[in-house]
């Protein structure tokens, strides 16, 4: 059991990355569609890419949303009204109207004229309550069918027109009036008839609206048969109408017949494979060409999180519609990735997220081919993301390219540009715009993940910064020796196409640790005292030595990136401290351990750590050298550098022999210029 916790503790980085893999993988299966996909992709309107397509089974053809919402609305509108019809109401009505008419109308008048009325006033009332009378007036069309309900037993049908409503019975009783030619009655009359008269029709919602429902139910979503191995579309044939639905239908259908419940454990395994297969590839190529990076797992962690942030975002757009997709700032993500580490990570995982993405997004060839492009156009473009009008220049150039390849996508599937979607640019625009969103979040990473961006090393780089002033104040000598260096390396990493703006922070601080003991160090011995001339040799070395591990802690405590602390780390190598080394050995030749005089290194393990070593030992042997001359400059650049290859200390540095003779090309060069044979004025 203790042997397998040791194995654990001492494999505990490997065990997290498997971890990690692990649970990106199922978060990104997780957030991918849980069924199939249909093996063609088509766009209504654009021509059939994929060869000469013939049904692989019977299939039903499935009518259009349009074309159920036109059949609903149809049915709607000529639904079935029901209303319950009160029939004890007319022979009240009649009772009340004769009984009424006989106390109100009076027997002064013409008995011809009296006969009349109440013949006009009894046929009135069988016309009204031959169907009914309406309680209110409803907003049905006139010709719409009704049905009379008497104790929801089917009575009477009719259309709406032919009920009563309310507000036309005096209407009704005015024309009647008019055509018997007793207008002089009409006012005693009318108020007869309101005295009397009683709706007897009360609409019934619940029972229409049941039958609604029954009608809606019986609508068909199907429109006819396709059997197997009928040609349904040629290769080449615009995708449009029927063909259109056809296809629809054939989809939906192969969905729910090849990739139904059964199979779907079948399908979340093979999403499994090819996320886990593509997440792979992207620890192998760490692994293999970005060693640093591999393990250093918190790095690792920002890739991933990465990765699953643009497949969740992504993922979200086409659930909610997939005509977004393009709005979706995915070039942030190479960017991001540049600033941290380097163009070709930055891009091979760009190009393995579009892998991923090519599994949920439609158009997929297209879609990674623009995305891949504008990856592409991102690394190659955005230098110094630190310069605010490089970042605007990059996301226009972007932007164009978007826009030029959908141009390109759009003329070779419809052969002209008569209906180009004018929105799509809008989206590509919306897009870069978003891309400018990139500069907060570097800042938020750097604060999440304790990662370094170039925007960090400017702002590092001011040597008006609290902790560069303190240097300058407490070793003003070693304040303008790493001034010196910063200038040197970073001609020398623009010479190589290294970090410049790295390996010039780094040369700021790389020597922070001599503010501890400043008068211990030649260049800030202002007054001729010389502090080791108490000291022993060995103590010497000790003190020397002491400021890397000073600079080191100085450089946590400061709250410095850990990229920063690196130089002070690795500038010094596992060299030895050559001048006491000697001094003690002339003293003491057979007692000398070698080793009390040697820095703990590591050595440098980059090639902005290598350029740091080569140009601090230059500049600073440099002050020894007596009358100058291009030869002694070319041969004291020579002798230090050559040293320090015999030495191993770039064994480790991913640097190359010919970057290393660029180097000493460049330091001689600035030393000549920095040593050159001045005038003498007169006095």
């Amino acid at each position: 059991m203790k042997d397998f916790v040791n194995t654990l503790y001492r494999n505990h980085t490997l065990l997290y990355k498997v971890l990690l893999f692990i649970c990106t993988t199922f978060l990104i299966v997780y957030l991918f569609p849980k069924s199939g996909r249909f093996k063609y992709n088509f766009e209504k309107g654009k021509p059939w890419q994929s060869e000469n397509l013939y049904a692989p089974f019977n299939f039903a053809i499935k009518k259009t949303n349009e074309e159920i919402s036109e059949e609903k609305q149809a049915i709607t509108a000529n639904a079935i009204r029901y209303f319950d019809i009160d029939s004890g109401v007319k022979d009240q009505v009649f009772d009340a109207y004769k009984k009424t008419f006989q106390e109100t109308i009076p027997d002064s008048i013409p008995r011809r004229d009296y006969n009349a009325l109440y013949a006009v006033g009894s046929k009135i009332l069988n016309d009204f309550y031959q169907y009914g009378i309406l309680h209110e007036d409803y907003n049905f069309k006139p010709k719409s069918y009704v049905v009379l309900l008497e104790n929801r037993v089917e009575k009477l049908n009719t259309e709406y027109s032919n009920l009563v409503k309310q507000n036309n019975i005096t209407p009704i009783l005015n024309s009647a009036l008019t055509n018997a030619e007793l207008n002089t009655y009409k006012k005693i009359f009318i108020a007869v008839f309101y005295d009397v008269i009683q709706p007897n029709l009360t609409y019934n919602k619940e029972f229409t609206d049941r039958a609604l429902e029954e009608e809606l139910s019986k609508i068909s979503y199907t429109r006819g048969s396709i059997e197997k191995e009928t040609l349904l579309i040629s290769k080449g044939e615009v995708v449009e109408g029927d063909k259109f639905q056809i296809l629809k239908s054939l989809e939906s259908e192969y969905e729910s017949q090849v990739w139904n419940a059964s199979n779907y454990n079948w399908i979340v395994f093979a999403y499994t494979v090819l996320v886990a297969l593509a997440l792979l590839m992207l620890l192998l190529f760490l692994r293999k060409y970005r060693r640093d990076v591999f393990e250093n797992n918190n790095k690792v962690t920002f890739i991933f999180f990465n990765i699953l942030l643009m497949v969740f975002i992504t993922a979200l757009v086409v659930n909610y519609n997939a005509h977004y997709i393009y709005v979706v700032p995915i070039c942030i993500m190479p960017l991001v990735l540049k600033a941290f580490f380097d163009a070709r990570l930055g891009l091979f995982t760009h190009v393995v997220t579009m892998l991923l993405l090519g599994s949920i997004v439609p158009n997929s060839y297209e879609y990674m081919f623009l995305q891949i492009i504008a990856g592409i156009v991102t690394i190659l473009t955005v230098s110094e993301l630190y310069k605010r009008a490089n970042l605007f220049i990059s996301v226009g150039q972007i932007t164009l390219i978007y826009i030029i390849a959908y141009f390109a996508f759009f003329v070779i599937h419809e052969g002209s540009i008569d209906n180009l979607k004018w929105e799509t640019f809008l989206m590509f625009i919306l897009c870069g715009l978003a891309t400018l969103f990139v500069q907060p979040l570097i800042y938020a990473y750097e604060k999440m993940f304790g990662l370094v961006s170039d925007v960090s090393l400017l702002e590092l780089s001011d040597t008006n910064t609290k902790l560069l002033k303190e240097l300058a104040e407490k070793a003003p000598g070693t304040f303008h020796h790493s001034l010196n260096v910063a200038n040197l390396a970073e001609a020398c990493a623009n010479e190589i196409g290294a970090n410049a703006m790295l390996v010039r922070v780094g040369a700021l601080y790389h020597d922070i640790g001599k503010m501890k003991n400043p008068t211990y160090f030649t260049e800030n011995q202002s007054t001729g005292l010389n502090p080791h001339d108490e000291l022993s040799p060995k103590e010497s070395a000790a003190i020397i030595i002491d400021h890397v591990l000073n600079g080191i802690e100085i450089g946590k405590k400061r709250n410095l990136p850990d990229r920063v602390i690196d130089f002070t780390r690795t500038h010094h190598g596992t060299s030895v401290v050559y001048y006491f080394y000697m001094k003690e050995k002339q003293s003491n030749p057979e007692g000398v351990d070698i080793n009390d005089f040697r820095y703990l290194g590591p050595k440098p393990f980059s090639k902005e750590t290598a350029i740091l070593m080569m140009c601090d030992s230059v500049e600073a042997a440099s002050k020894s050298l007596k009358e100058p001359t291009s030869t002694k400059i070319d041969a004291f650049v020579e002798n230090i550098i050559n040293k320090q290859m015999d030495e191993g200390q770039f064994l480790n540095s991913n640097i190359t022999f010919k970057e290393i003779q660029s180097i000493k090309k460049v330091l001689k060069l600035k030393l000549a210029n920095i040593y050159h044979l001045r005038i003498e004025y007169p006095e």
